[in-house]
């Protein structure tokens, strides 16, 4: 068996948002939209592009950066441009990013490009760099995609721009000689933007129009730039006449002029033959050799510049001696190239990656329709200075949109957009994957679209997600959203008042609003343009619109659990495992684990979830579970997991070998000693907030992910104890082998369980910030979220034996991964370490707790915990205490614990009816969470405030009704409250959809269960009159027969004198109690109607409107296109109806029953006879359908002869 399983895969996890902050998605609503940098516009005339420096991002205080226009050459003209080209993106490494010892250690700059804006930012994973944000504006340009190239030397670095128009060159000290210490002990420091105010961008020297001879081609936006041994910025541009031109700035601190070199084809009957392409390749996409793609790679004295043309030719030029050494036909390494050869390549890509030990690697991706293909070559060099293409591997896919991708020496990493605009990230190794199987990345999914607001619920719901630099605190933030949507609601209103209910929907009707702009914003910032790979540390980056997301590797246990059933089917079972057999043991028993978490439903995993968090012992909830699985299971889960288990060769070895690869027990080599300088660099080492962020969610995410795997194999095993003698005697598992493996897997599960519970909140510091110690800044939410180093701080007891570890990883160029997985499997082992006592301090905690209110007003520390806010009621400081202590409880997520101490609290706030009201309303919410529904009830009824009685008891038949735990809502006794119930339910069934929700039928249960059977009968009969009106389908006209009948069994089931209800009559007015006048359009007040019409309803009228429910469903079936018509109609008018449709029976006894006259029918009858007379064979057919529909057995029919 091979000694661990290997990383396939790859979970995307998100670090933090961009620097500068972008203005908001359109269509969002005037009054909702955030705040924006403003802009400068260009003044009419004005011939000179000026690049707007926005002042760079940094903490509250800093000063920011002035305007500093960028002019150019006197007399130039500038045009509009050639229009704006698609977002775009990249990134730049340093070279000494892996060493441990280096001030750009774990440093990288990234940058966006939309327009004529261009935003760059620097990162650091180790400390806070500051001033580490800049936006550039060049007005009345469009920046080339791609056309952003950074560049490093000793001591510069130079960030070379290319636009549709110009060529500029940003010289910036390298970070090296700004910091020239070789010790980083600090904890922020400047970044290499700080002093970008100080350059000179008047300077002539680093600027330059691109010459409009011979031009820049105006459809391809290719472009590739470096710099010479001498200092040099050279960009490499298409030429609008075919080929490639070279612009050359001379060196920024020497003098020279601006040089523009066009490198053509040797000869020009070369240039003819290897110019001519089709006319219908030609058209307008310019001439063949144009470049649709541009890399170049830097020698001591020269540059090769790699051009991929649209006529599908790879073309390698040298610079220096201006001649193209090598034209490559990539159409020869295509299979099916014959449709291809005919169509312009606009859309290949080239890639270039260099080793010193394997040499130039060069990586094409040519784009057909619906199919595409990677081809990985290798520059070979011959005699006499010739080069030639080694083909090292072909790679094909079927995406569509490729986005980008990125080129080592032995893997490709490639972005796509499916047809759904979802994104999909893959990479692959092009040398030892011979079967061409791409590796899948697990991307993160939006937020959900919509968010469900109980009743009981504020709409206004903050969630805090990742950090963000801002200039607001997260509580001002939330001030001046509420302002906003709150004036935007004020505004919409034009009554003078509105009811609770109303005033409500307004709420969640434009809180929704504003999440809906959120989602919007969110998905424009969560658009991928690039990919950024370090090749110095094997680190990988999604860059984003406005995120910045890692992608960390996965286990092959993670893997297969998290792989779709169409991938996980065709899995290559030999990279699993040496021996095969045991590859597809594991397989099929992963593929058992994914049919049961499949099966499971909410109530089961939180039956599991529930029993971790109690102690309580996880094969009893695996137990209960599998029961729930068995009885519910209607689509035969069971018997395709007993097949699967069949097939398992070994199950014990087969589950021994996942719970292996998913325990991190290690020895930790803690005392090692180390040079004093590695030491002090190791303490800032991944110190920085966004590496703490992407630590801890990796943690949670494994964690999860692992729990979930657990959780399955604890049920499988129930399982396989239940099958018994099904399995066969090979399978059959052994007794003590068994024990032992289902202990190790509880351990596991309660381990994972534990590790989820602290990773995902980053900090278990952050859940003391509720107690609000305003003296003590380590535990203030602001500076959690602003402060990376206090934020690193809080997880020293995590990371202090990480780091210790790390240096036997750091030798090597590739440690920054090993530093990642060394992270997270050592964070884990620690939070399993950590065990006992997080549930020791679970338990014991309240008790601490309690003992600690008796020195309330004694102790300091307890006196500035319960420190009254400003404008906060004061109560007795104990109660103060216990509302604390309480908060905390709550964010913990110990809901049995704060009903535990809100109990006892209540005891001490036996004369303060508000204090017992919070308190009662407490223990309502955390029982009626926990699914103990009685003491729910029982907390309502003895909340003292009506207010918040009212409050609770609309949440507790909101959520029974969610829960469909309907008999216990019927079966309260509702003391006191009954017309409270009625009325809650009642407008609950007024407001929401008849079809999808059965408030009616709940309300008509309600009063059947207390015998009130003419409040039944009239609940139904309302149900059917809006059926009438407003579902008119089929099915709602079969509802509104069966509400009639329901509601004439009620009138029945009383004595005659009481049989009856009372109806609404139609226009009926009714008043609002506070409600505004009403005002026809003159503005005069219209008469108040003296009294209310009333009409009272029957057994006999019940019965009427019954028959005449029967008789519209009886047209509906009979012709279903009236259906949408006869819900509503008038006895009249169905009359006029049934006669259309031939139901002349069914007319007659309409007209007998509601006493209307007969001629329409006599009428109809009488044309459809005339009609048929003087009709011919088809309407004697037809006559035969209409009489087949009614009642003819007392009628003789004889057909007439002819």
């Amino acid at each position: 068996m091979a000694a661990a399983l290997a990383e396939r895969s790859c979970l995307e996890l998100s670090g933090a948002e961009r620097g500068p902050r972008r203005p908001p998605v359109p269509g969002t609503p005037s009054g909702l939209s955030s705040k924006a940098p403003t802009t400068s516009s260009p003044r009419p005339g004005c011939p000179c592009h000026q690049p707007t420096l926005r002042a760079p991002v940094s903490p509250p205080g800093s000063p920011p950066c002035p305007h500093l226009p960028l002019p150019f050459p006197a007399g130039a003209s500038v045009g509009p441009g050639a229009g704006r080209y698609g977002d775009s993106a990249g990134g730049f490494c340093y070279q000494e990013s892996a060493q441990l010892v280096s001030v750009t250690r774990n440093r990288f700059i990234h940058w966006t490009t939309s327009g004529d804006t261009l935003e760059l930012v620097e990162e650091s994973l180790d400390i806070n760099l500051l001033n580490n944000a800049i936006r550039l504006k060049i007005q009345n340009c469009s920046l080339l995609p791609g056309g952003v190239h950074v560049c490093e030397t000793q001591n510069l670095i130079i960030i070379l721009i290319v636009t549709n128009q110009t060529v500029h060159r940003l010289v910036l000290p390298h970070p090296a000689r700004m910091y020239r210490s070789e010790l980083i002990t600090e904890g922020q420091m400047q970044s290499v933007f700080t002093d970008i105010g100080k350059v000179n961008f008047r300077d002539p020297s680093n600027y330059h129009m691109i010459p409009s001879i011979p031009g820049l081609a105006s459809n391809s936006t290719a472009s590739a730039a470096w710099l010479s041994s001498d200092g040099e910025a050279l960009f490499a541009l298409p030429s609008a006449s075919g080929g490639i031109f070279v612009l050359k700035l001379p060196p920024h601190d020497g003098h020279g002029i601006v040089s523009v070199v066009e490198l053509k084809q040797s000869s020009v009957m070369q240039r003819l033959l290897t110019g001519w392409m089709p006319t219908a390749i030609r058209g307008d996409q310019g001439p063949s050799d144009l470049p649709v793609s541009l890399s170049v790679h830097c020698l001591e004295h020269d540059a090769f510049l790699f051009a991929l043309c649209q006529d599908h030719k790879l073309r390698m030029w040298s610079y220096k001696d201006q001649m193209c050494l090598m034209v490559a036909d990539l159409l020869e390494f295509v299979p099916v190239n014959k449709d291809l050869r005919l169509a312009a390549g606009t859309g290949h890509r080239l890639r270039l990656a260099y080793s010193q030990s394997l040499g130039l690697y060069l990586g094409v991706y040519m784009h057909a329709p619906k199919r595409g293909q990677f081809c990985v070559f290798q520059l070979v060099s011959t005699e006499s200075n010739r080069y030639s293409l080694d083909h090292i591997s072909s790679l094909f896919t079927s995406q569509e949109t490729l986005v980008d991708f990125a080129l080592t020496p032995a893997e490709i990493w490639a972005l796509w957009h499916d047809d759904e605009n979802q994104t999909i990230v893959k990479y692959i190794n092009f040398e030892q994957n011979i079967a061409g199987q791409w590796n899948q990345v697990f991307v993160q999914p939006l937020p959900e679209e919509e968010v469900t607001i109980r009743d009981d619920q504020d709409p206004r719901i903050f969630s805090r997600g990742g950090e963000r630099i801002m200039d607001l605190t997260w509580d001002e933030l939330k001030k001046e959203v509420t302002l906003a949507v709150e004036n935007e609601l004020q505004g919409s209103v034009t009554e003078y008042e509105v009811s609770q209910e109303e005033f409500r929907q307004l709420q969640v009707e434009f809180w929704s609003k504003f999440y809906a702009c959120c989602l919007q914003y969110q998905e424009a910032l969560s658009c991928p343009l690039a990919l950024h790979l370090n090749p110095y540390t094997n680190m990988v980056c999604l860059l984003k619109k406005g995120f910045l997301s890692f992608l960390v590797p996965c286990s092959l246990v993670d893997h297969l659990y998290l792989l779709p059933d169409a991938h996980l089917l065709t899995e290559d079972d030999s990279t699993i495992f040496d021996d095969l057999e045991m590859s597809r043991d594991v397989v099929c028993l992963v593929q058992c684990l994914r049919l049961i978490g499949e099966s499971i439903s909410m109530e089961m995993a939180f039956i599991m979830e529930m029993a971790c968090s109690r102690l309580q012992p996880p094969e009893k909830a695996a137990e209960q579970i599998l029961e729930d699985l068995i009885a519910n299971d209607t689509e035969n889960v069971m018997e395709d997991i007993h097949s699967k288990l069949q097939e398992i060769r070994n199950p014990i070895h087969a589950i021994g070998v996942l719970i292996r690869e998913m325990d991190y027990e290690m020895e930790l080599e803690m005392e090692r000693a180390q040079p004093l300088n590695v030491r002090m660099n190791l303490s800032q080492l991944y110190g920085n907030g966004t590496a703490v962020t992407v630590v801890c969610r990796g943690v949670c995410k494994m964690a999860t992910t692992r729990f979930l795997i657990c959780r399955d194999l604890l049920i499988l095993q129930q399982l396989l104890l239940r099958l018994g003698d099904a399995v066969s005697m090979a399978q059959k598992p052994l007794g003590s082998a068994w024990t032992v493996l289902e202990c190790v897997t509880q351990d596991v599960l309660v381990s994972r369980f534990i590790a989820r519970f602290f990773s995902s909140r980053e900090s278990n510091l952050q859940h003391l910030s509720v107690l609000e110690l305003t003296d003590t800044t380590a535990l203030t939410p602001h500076k959690l979220g602003k402060s990376g180093a206090t934020r690193s701080s809080a997880l020293n007891f995590d990371l202090k034996p990480i780091l210790s570890n790390m240096t036997s990883d750091l030798e090597g160029p590739q440690f920054l991964g090993a530093q990642f997985q060394g992270a997270f499997l050592s964070v884990c082992l620690s939070l399993t370490h950590l065990e006992y006592v997080v549930i020791l301090f679970f338990f014991q905690a309240l008790d601490c707790f309690c003992q600690a209110a008796s020195e309330v007003g004694k102790e300091e520390f307890l006196d500035r915990l319960i420190r009254a806010e400003d404008g906060e009621m004061a109560s007795t400081p104990r109660l103060q205490y216990y509302d604390k202590v309480l908060r905390l409880l709550d964010v913990v997520g110990l809901p049995e614990l704060v009903i535990q101490l809100a109990t006892l609290a209540i005891t001490e706030a036996a004369d303060d009816w508000r204090s017992q009201a919070t308190l009662r309303t407490c223990i309502f919410k955390h029982h009626l969470d926990l699914g103990h529904n009685s003491q729910a009830y029982e907390a309502l009824t003895q909340n003292p405030d009506s207010s918040r009685q009212l409050d609770c008891l609309r949440q507790l038949v909101v959520v029974l009704c969610e829960r469909s735990q309907l008999q216990d809502l019927v079966e309260f006794p509702y003391v006191n409250l009954h017309n409270e119930v009625v009325g809650i339910i009642e407008s609950r069934a007024r407001a929401v959809d008849l079809m999808t929700h059965n408030y009616y039928e709940l309300l008509y249960a309600f009063h059947i269960y207390r015998h009130n059977y003419r409040k039944a009968g009239t609940v139904m009969f309302e149900y059917g009159m809006r059926l009438g009106r407003e579902v008119r389908t089929l099915r709602g006209l079969q509802k509104q027969g069966n509400c009639y009948l329901a509601a004439i069994n009620c009138l029945r089931l009383i004595r005659p004198e009481y049989a009856w209800i009372v109806q609404p009559a139609s226009g009926a007015v009714y008043e609002r109690p506070g409600a505004s006048p009403k005002r026809s359009h003159d503005g005069e007040c219209p008469a108040v109607p003296t009294a209310r019409q009333i009409e009272i309803l029957e057994l006999e009228d019940l019965e009427k409107e019954c028959m005449l429910a029967h008789i519209r469903l009886t047209l509906a079936q009979h012709d279903p296109s009236t259906a949408a018509v006869a819900g509503s109609s008038s006895p009249e008018e169905m009359v006029t109806l049934l006669v259309q449709a031939g139901l002349f029976d069914t007319a007659v006894s309409l007209c007998q029953t509601f006493k209307l006259p007969l001629t329409p029918v006599f009428e109809g009858l009488a044309f459809k006879c005339i009609k048929l007379q003087f009709g011919g064979e088809a309407a004697q057919a037809e006559a035969w359908d209409w009489l087949a529909a009614n009642q003819l057995s007392s009628v003789i029919t004889t057909k007439e002869s002819r």
